[in-house]
């Protein structure tokens, strides 16, 4: 058994469909569990279609139109489409009668994408002689807790999932199962959501549970590539990263499977693959626990722009216990999470998202420090084996001193496997593109 996880791009028309289908028809014979994300852009269709419902206005047009007319174009049938688009209409009465969408019903309206999305494929299978049955992800035992927008799973669903899938899975039960992602229920019988990354963990979640061969999400590339190919043109697909390096590079800018879409799989030691739907002769890239060859020195190069930088100086502190901790509480207190971090004994620099609203934390932290804000910033990151940093970091800078670049802090991660540097954001695709010379050409 595999599983194969297809997001809303993939989906997003007729014909993306039909290529989807022409890829599990040819990985029929690996018993394939097929999880898929709501058509394109539906998810805001559907959260502009909240947003109106609170003005009083109930419209599902722009979301039926686009269904309707992919059933049409694949010769479907669209009776059990409809049928959500009713269910959809009454849910928005309700939210334009209350003038207001809670969390719950939220997570309810959102849900809407996936099912349609699951319903559409498994009839034009079906329609192809390839026999497929959808399944909204609580058919397949997903439960979680009551969290709505960012639900966790709970751990029942390594017991739930086997026994509603272990009949395929034997070749007791031959129709393809295809599967929400991104939605479970609660012990209420609500549906919830499993927020950022929710696709990538239903499919690692079931790989997991399953003990797959491996789990496969198609993108557009030939898998993970040595940095973002519109930055560096020769970029290179990377034929294997560990999990841990796969999660570092998540965490730092690359779009490959969100770091908490790795913790099932990291559990089993099950491989995930990430695999290009347009070249699918292509091996892709596979994540697995530890390298089977020569460990590289450099994996990736990756990049996060728009950030801001902090500098925390306090002479008053020196020798004192705490100070980190009056730091921390402050950033506890006010919400803001951080990114890079460098610290000595009187003094801390570190990142945290410019979306974030840094007066109130700034005001508190003055009272025991002098503190300097500096927006406009990017953090490159090199993920690597730390083992050999300063080789790696001495044929990095001497790259970036020939071309003028001034790094302006860095950190080398806890988990040996990344080094990252703070730029100025109108140099980073510039530093990426001097490092990834230095280190891949």
């Amino acid at each position: 058994m595999i599983v194969m996880k297809f997001g809303g791009s993939s989906v997003a028309n007729a014909e993306r469909i039909k290529h989807v289908a022409s890829i599990i028809r040819a990985y029929r014979e690996k018993r394939p569990v097929v999880v898929l994300s709501a058509m394109g852009d539906t998810t805001d269709h559907l959260l502009d279609a909240a947003d109106k419902a609170v003005e009083g206005v109930v419209d599902v047009s722009g979301v039926a139109e686009l269904h309707e007319q992919t059933a049409l174009a694949l010769g479907v049938q669209f009776d059990s489409i409809r049928a959500l688009l009713d269910e959809l209409e009454q849910l928005l009465t309700g939210i334009s009668m209350l003038k207001e969408v809670s969390k719950r019903s939220r997570d309810y309206l959102v849900s809407f994408g996936e099912r349609m999305s699951v319903r559409m494929m498994a009839a034009y299978l079906e329609s192809e002689g390839i026999p497929s049955q959808f399944y909204d992800a609580w058919d397949v035992g997903f439960k979680s807790d009551s969290n709505y927008m960012a639900a966790e799973l709970l751990d029942e669903v390594w017991e739930t999932i086997p026994a509603c899938l272990n009949d395929y899975k034997n070749g007791t039960d031959n129709l393809i199962p295809i599967v929400t992602g991104f939605i479970a229920k609660d012990a209420k019988g609500n549906i919830t959501t499993l927020g950022r990354g929710g696709s990538d963990l239903t499919a690692t979640m079931i790989g997991a549970a399953m003990h797959a061969e491996e789990v496969q999400t198609w993108k557009d590339v030939d898998g993970i590539m040595t940095t973002d190919p519109r930055v560096v043109k020769d970029a290179k697909p990377v034929l294997e990263v560990t999990y841990e390096e796969a999660q570092e590079l998540a965490m730092f800018g690359a779009q490959v499977l969100h770091p908490r879409s790795m913790v099932p799989v990291r559990r089993t030691g099950t491989p995930v693959r990430v695999k290009n739907s347009y070249n699918i002769t292509s091996p892709g890239s596979i994540i697995v626990e530890k390298h089977t060859g020569k460990v590289p020195p450099v994996c990736a190069i990756t990049t996060v722009k728009h950030i801001t930088l902090i500098d925390i100086v306090s002479s008053r502190m020196l020798g004192a216990a705490g100070f980190l901790a009056h730091i921390f509480n402050n950033f506890l207190k006010w919400g803001i999470s951080i990114d890079v971090i460098a610290t000595s004994e009187v003094s801390v620099s570190l990142t945290v998202n410019t979306k974030s609203d840094l007066s109130g934390l700034v005001k508190d932290l003055e009272s025991a420090s002098e503190v300097t804000v500096r927006g406009g910033k990017a953090i490159v990151t090199i993920i690597c084996d730390a083992a050999h940093s300063s080789a790696i970091l001495a044929s990095g800078f001497d790259a970036l001193a020939d071309e003028g670049i001034n790094v302006q802090m860095i950190s080398q991660g806890a988990s040996k496997v990344n080094i990252s540097m703070i730029v100025d954001d109108d140099e980073a695709e510039r530093t990426v593109q001097i490092l990834h010379s230095a280190y891949f050409s």
